[in-house]
């Protein structure tokens, strides 16, 4: 049975997010949380958050067994940008774009 979670907003590039997220897909749960705790990305801390929400909204589910769960699929999509302003030489301002992302991860058992 699927389980689903979701992190929205995090405001991290989702090009550097899917970077990390490249490694972990298809991974079982616990072999995927631990590559993430030792992975030195700022990703790496978020993706693993979002992975033990999902584990801990199978548990809630009598007929999951948490044991043979493996990522099934995990989507990082763009969420609104911020664009903020950077003064540059001779008055002029530069825009500066801060990206934010939507993680989505779905969890199945083996």
């Amino acid at each position: 049975m699927e389980t689903k979670a979701v992190g929205k907003y995090i405001r991290i590039s989702p090009q550097k997010a899917r970077l990390v997220a490249d490694t972990v897909r298809g991974m079982n749960v616990d072999q995927a949380i631990s590559t993430l705790k030792f992975t030195p990305k700022k990703s790496a801390k978020i993706l693993r958050k979002v992975i033990e929400s999902a584990v801990a909204n199978a548990t809630q589910d009598d007929q999951v067994d948490v044991d043979n769960l493996f990522i099934k699929k995990i989507a990082i999509d763009g969420g609104p940008s911020l664009k903020r302003i950077r003064p540059r030489a001779m008055g002029r301002a530069t825009r500066v774009i801060k990206r934010t992302s939507h993680i989505t991860v779905i969890l199945d058992e083996a």
